[in-house]
């Protein structure tokens, strides 16, 4: 079965920098219109940062400028850079993405989350 790998992540200290991966565990599937989202602790799953299938990009008012998502269709991967992270970026990162391989999709996939804690 097809799965949604998100790698990066991790402890970093307030003001410093993290990038984050996404990519299908099968490398027959693309990636189309991708999605990070982050939930912390105690409350719901946000979208932050979008970009579709042409590269067009989103972001919620609380990154906007500070974190960059991109892509990379030869590598079939979505990666969000994140820079001058704060504590309240604190949370698990999920990537979301519809998926296919010319013969199956699948819309709205989800990876299975990495943690990002940034220390004040």
């Amino acid at each position: 079965q097809v799965q949604l790998v998100e790698s990066g992540g991790g402890l970093v200290q307030a003001g410093g920098s993290l990038p984050l991966s996404c990519a299908a565990s099968r490398s027959t599937f693309s990636i189309n219109v991708a999605g990070w989202y982050r939930q912390a602790p105690g409350k719901q799953r946000d979208l932050i940062a979008r970009i579709s299938d042409g590269g067009s990009t989103n972001y919620a008012d609380s990154v906007k400028y500070r974190f960059t998502i991109s892509r990379d269709n030869d590598k079939k991967t979505v990666y969000l850079q994140m820079n001058n992270l704060e504590p309240e970026d604190t949370a698990v990162y999920y990537c979301n993405a519809d998926i296919s391989n010319g013969i199956l999709s699948y819309p709205g996939y989800w990876g299975q989350g990495t943690q990002v804690t940034v220390s004040s």
